[in-house]
C-alpha cells in the first residue's frame, strides 16, 4: 500500500542525529545494533510507537542511509514491515528480500542478518506480533509443535487475492492503533484482531508446515488420537510410556502408531519429544530460570545428555547453553 493509504502520526521522538534516532527505535523495537550508510548527514527522523508485547506498531520516517540487526536478547517477534516510501533490503543468508511499497515483508526478528534502509526518504510501519501467538497457532491449526524455524516466505505481493486480504487486515490494525487509535481501548478487538491475524497469515503465507495444512482440509484428527495429544500435554513432566498413552486414549499401542503416523505424520515417542524439547527451550529462554541445564533436562524426561544436544541442535540450529547465553543477554 503506497505512502498515501495511510494518514500521518503523530511523533512520539523526533530529531536529526542518528544516534537519538536508533535510541528512540529500541524504545519500539526492543534492542538491535545499528550504523550508518555513507556520510553523516542530518537524518530528520520522526517514530511513534504503541501496542504492548502481544501486538505493537511503530512508524518510522527517516532520510534513510542505515543499517541494523536484531541484538541478542531481543524477545522474538515476528515482524510485518509495510514499506510506505523508499526501499529497504533484508538480508536473509544467501537473499537478499527487497522492500518497497505494494510489499509486505514478513521475518522472524531473529533471523535476518541485516536490514538495509536505502539512502532516500523512507517510511514504513511495523508490527511485531509476539512468535510465541505464531508458535500457538501452528499448534493449533496443524495440531502440531512448531520446532526450529518456520521458514515462513518473506515476501507478499499486496495486488494477489491473498495479498489484498493480507494487507488489508495489517492496514486495519495500523490505523486502529496508530495515534492511541480505538483498538487500543478495546482489549477484546485487540485480541480477536491479533489472533485472527496470526491464523490468516499461518493459513496464507507458504512456510514449512504448509504441506500439513493442505492435508488438514482432509483429514481430521479422530478423537482417540486427540484424547493422546490431550494427556501427553496434560502429563508432560510426568514418566509417560506408549502403552500409559493408548490407555488413556482408550485404544491399543498398534492402533495409537498408525493413528499418530496418518494425521500427525509422525509417531507418538516423537511427538512426546517434541513438545518436552519445547518445554526445556522455553526454560532455557526464561532469565528467571536459573536452573542448571542438567536439572531442566531431568526434569522434562531427557537423561541422555549428549543425545538431547544433539537433538536440541537439530530442531532449532544451536546449543542449549547458546539459547541460555541470549536470554541472559
Amino acid at each position: 500500500m503506497p505512502e498515501n493509504a495511510s494518514a500521518n502520526f503523530i511523533a512520539r521522538f523526533q530529531g536529526a542525529t542518528f544516534d537519538d534516532m536508533v535510541e528512540a527505535l529500541t524504545r519500539g523495537f526492543g534492542s538491535f545494533d545499528a550504523w550508518r550508510n555513507g556520510r553523516e548527514k542530518p537524518l530528520d527522523w520522526k517514530v511513534g510507537f504503541w501496542g504492548d508485547e502481544r501486538l505493537s506498531l511503530v512508524s518510522n520516517q527517516d532520510s534513510g542511509g542505515w543499517g541494523a540487526r536484531t541484538a541478542h536478547g531481543t524477545p522474538e517477534t515476528l515482524a510485518i514491515i509495510m514499506p510506505r516510501r523508499g526501499a529497504l533490503d533484508v538480508t536473509l543468508g544467501r537473499n537478499v528480500i527487497q522492500g518497497t511499497p505494494g510489499r509486505l515483508l514478513l521475518m522472524n526478528n531473529l533471523e535476518p542478518e541485516r536490514v538495509s534502509v536505502r539512502a532516500a526518504p523512507h517510511r514504513s510501519d511495523t508490527l511485531s506480533l509476539n512468535w510465541t501467538i505464531i508458535a500457538q497457532t501452528v499448534a493449533s491449526i496443524l495440531e502440531t509443535p512448531l520446532t526450529g524455524p518456520m521458514d515462513l516466505a518473506p515476501l507478499v505481493d499486496l495486488s494477489t487475492a491473498a495479498g489484498q486480504l493480507i494487507g488489508s487486515l495489517a492496514q486495519t490494525i495500523i490505523i486502529g492503533m496508530r495515534n492511541n487509535g480505538p483498538l487500543l481501548h478495546s482489549p477484546i478487538a485487540m485480541l480477536n484482531l491479533t489472533q485472527g491475524f496470526a491464523d490468516l497469515l499461518v493459513r496464507s503465507v507458504p512456510h514449512r508446515l504448509s504441506h500439513l495444512l493442505d492435508r488438514k482440509i482432509h483429514l481430521i484428527a479422530p478423537r482417540h488420537v486427540r484424547r493422546a495429544v490431550e494427556f501427553m500435554h496434560a502429563n508432560i513432566a510426568q514418566p509417560l510410556t506408549m502403552q500409559s498413552v493408548a490407555e488413556a486414549a482408550g485404544i491399543s499401542i498398534r492402533a495409537l502408531e498408525s493413528g499418530f503416523r496418518a494425521f500427525k505424520g509422525t509417531t507418538p515417542a516423537a511427538y512426546l519429544r517434541t513438545i518436552r524439547l519445547q518445554a526445556v527451550r522455553e526454560d532455557l529462554r526464561d532469565p528467571s530460570n536459573r536452573q542448571p541445564l542438567r536439572d531442566i533436562c531431568l526434569k522434562w524426561g531427557f537423561f541422555h545428555f549428549g543425545r538431547f544436544a544433539a537433538t536440541y541442535r537439530a530442531a532449532y540450529g544451536e546449543n542449549p547453553s547458546d539459547t541460555r547465553r541470549r536470554a541472559d543477554l
